[in-house]
């Protein structure tokens, strides 16, 4: 029996256009996958495409809002290969107190970190228990475990994703489909772009690696996951520079 994965295959990257998950696809094409790029836009993802064909490596580019489970549905079916592993990446953050969300900015947070998980988990899982194989790595947040003030819609999301990922990782478990999540702490991402050099500054004072993290160390440590042994499982494995 084969109790570990070895560098091929198809990976499917969410949120792929930028940051963490454009690391990630350019990492896995590096390593031998096959990548089915993913996001809202085409363009910035088509530059993404070009990119990793530059490389040498197969590529396919599809503008979908998984956070859509009808775009979700449509991205899945133009598919020409079912993927071996699934990373779900896409997010977005929102900064502001509880008391002055809209049910839409709710809902959108809630939508495209948390269902969209659903939703591409419930794709992928038909054909990854026919195979017997599989891998979904989640790309989860510190907040998610401890909270964050003023985020507490994003921290909610990404907790439901941590909860999700372990859940799902005991019902896979017997079909051979490892299910993992990657909690990074502050990356730098344009996700931080709001900070001022103030706030970036005094963040930095508060990581004990005294600095934020690369999206090519987050890339680095996902494809550590996905090529880790098959027992490894049900983990929320946390990237954050000994900050929390």
């Amino acid at each position: 029996m084969n109790h570990t994965q070895s560098p091929s295959g198809t990976v499917l990257i969410t949120g792929a256009s930028r940051g963490i998950g454009k690391a990630i696809a350019l990492r896995m094409a590096r390593e031998g996958f096959s990548t089915i790029l993913c996001a809202r836009h085409l363009e910035p993802l088509e530059a993404v495409q070009e990119e990793i064909r530059s490389l040498g490596a197969s590529c396919e580019a599809f503008a979908a809002d998984v956070s859509d489970p009808d775009q979700c549905r449509r991205l899945f079916s133009s598919l020409k290969k079912e993927p071996d592993i699934l990373i779900n990446n896409a997010g977005i953050s929102h900064i502001g107190l509880l008391q002055d969300m809209t049910d839409e900015e709710w809902n959108a947070i809630i939508n495209t970190n948390l269902s969209s998980v659903f939703y591409c988990c419930r794709q992928v899982i038909p054909s990854m228990v026919r195979a017997r194989n599989g891998r979904i790595l989640n790309i989860s947040s510190v907040w998610g475990s401890c909270g964050a003030s003023c985020e507490a819609a994003y921290s909610a999301s990404k907790g439901g994703v941590n909860s999700l990922t372990r859940a799902l990782a005991k019902e896979l478990a017997p079909s051979g489909i490892q299910v993992n999540a990657l909690a990074c702490g502050a990356i730098d991402t344009s996700m931080n772009a709001f900070l001022s050099p103030e706030e970036r500054d005094a963040l930095t004072e508060e990581i004990p690696a005294g600095r934020l993290g690369t999206p090519e160390e987050a890339a680095g440590m996902a494809f550590q996951i996905l090529t880790a042994p098959s027992y490894l499982t049900g983990q929320i494995i946390t990237l954050d520079g000994g900050w929390q």
